[in-house]
């Protein structure tokens, strides 16, 4: 009995996939639900579970080949592993009487080495024929990442250039990054986009988060950050500007009534941007328990297509990287994009004297066709003035 195996149902937003890698060969057993491939879309990498237990008896597609919902992609014999496991109460003693003291310990085999890379590093491993045990793994739990590879490859001695001479290396773009540029680019070409600026004292933010920031982890198991008082200064300052989180429709506005944030997240494959959802309604730790879990599912590359999907406006922080200040590209067909910056000691003047205080620049990028400079810079200094004085948050002041 044979089982097919097929490219499982896309979302409607998602047209096809390329299949990175197969974990399985043609004549390989494999168990019920273990991944035999990774399929990659414009947005996520998902996982082809093995539907049954036997066999791999065909493949029908190559790695690197494009894939649509339903197409065949493999074959698996049931039965073909059914013999292999009828072994005799004779032949297991005699293996077990002549059992050999174990071996001295041996670099982990390949497959086991492959599962320990992001499915990015894993494609830049087989392209240039690497051997994953060894190349030492900086991710979590020693997941090997592709800038470990890259490392890897400019570092070792098979790679290294002739002496005087100059080498380049073609790496091709992954389906999230060509999807990345392709988006970036709509926007700078059908947005009228423009950028302005502000500047926040951090100092009564940095002193409620000190006072709080261990009681609120105690009782909520995650961290106080400041992403969650941006998001909720961001929530009340486009209650008041609307505009701001409308977007465009042909020849119409659209002003949405609800309220879902996107978070700019960096991973190895790529930014992406997952959808708090309702933030209007969400606390403060619901808030960080929600960013804290795009952050790791998206670094493990399990984060789904519909925490991907949608937004009204976004946010993108910056200053964890150390930049001091940026113009944030629009996440069309969103209207606006609020950057946050490296928060820096410097010296301003307070009350007719100069001192120093930690201060973080913020830039508010917009689509000037909906969006006039009033509306842009009156939404920037509501939100500074959220965070400068965080009482108003509580009061909706």
């Amino acid at each position: 009995m044979t089982t097919e195996v097929r490219v499982p149902q896309l979302p409607e937003s998602v047209a096809d996939a390329t299949l990175v890698t197969w974990h399985k060969q043609v004549g390989d057993t494999v168990a019920r639900d273990e991944n035999l491939a990774d399929l990659e879309t414009d947005k996520v990498v998902l996982e082809l579970p093995a539907p049954v237990a036997g066999v791999l008896k065909t493949l029908s597609k190559a790695a690197g080949a494009t894939v649509t919902s339903g197409e065949l992609l493999a074959v698996i014999d049931e039965q073909a592993a059914a013999p292999a496991a009828k072994v005799s109460k004779a032949e297991s003693k005699k293996a077990a009487d002549a059992k050999k003291p174990e071996p001295a310990p041996v670099a982990p085999r390949k497959e086991e080495a492959l599962g320990k890379l992001s499915p990015a590093a894993r494609r830049l491993v087989e392209e240039n024929q690497l051997s994953p045990g060894q190349i030492a793994g900086s991710g979590r739990d020693g997941r090997i990442t592709k800038s470990d590879v890259a490392q890897h490859i400019e570092g070792g001695p098979a790679q290294a250039p002739p002496a005087g001479g100059r080498v380049d290396q073609r790496v091709p773009m992954s389906r999230l990054r060509a999807r990345i540029a392709q988006r970036l680019v709509e926007a700078q070409t059908t947005q009228a986009l423009l950028t302005t600026f502000n500047e926040i004292d951090m100092q009564s933010l940095m002193a409620l988060r000190a006072r709080y920031k261990e009681p609120f982890e105690q009782r909520h198991g995650v961290r106080l950050g400041f992403m969650s008082f941006f998001v909720k200064a961001c929530v009340e300052a486009l209650r008041r500007y609307p505009v701001i989180n409308a977007s465009v429709e042909g020849g119409d506005i659209v002003y949405h009534e609800y309220y879902d944030l996107g978070v700019a997240v960096s991973t190895d494959r790529g930014l992406i941007v997952p959808v708090l959802r309702d933030a209007d309604r969400m606390g403060f730790a619901d808030i960080e328990k929600a960013v804290t879990g795009f952050a790791e599912r998206a670094r493990s590359g399990s984060i789904t297509i519909e925490e991907l999907t949608g937004g009204t406006f976004s946010v993108t922080n910056g200053g964890v990287f150390g930049s001091l200040l940026s113009t944030p590209i629009v996440n069309a067909p969103q209207s606006a994009i609020l950057g946050m910056h490296k928060i820096e000691e410097r010296p301003v003047a307070v009350g007719g004297q100069v001192v120093v205080r930690p201060m973080m620049y913020v830039a508010l990028t917009y689509d000037h066709r909906i969006i006039d400079g009033r509306e842009a810079v009156q939404f920037l200094v509501a939100v500074k003035e959220a965070l400068e004085d965080p009482a108003r948050l509580l009061l909706q002041v």
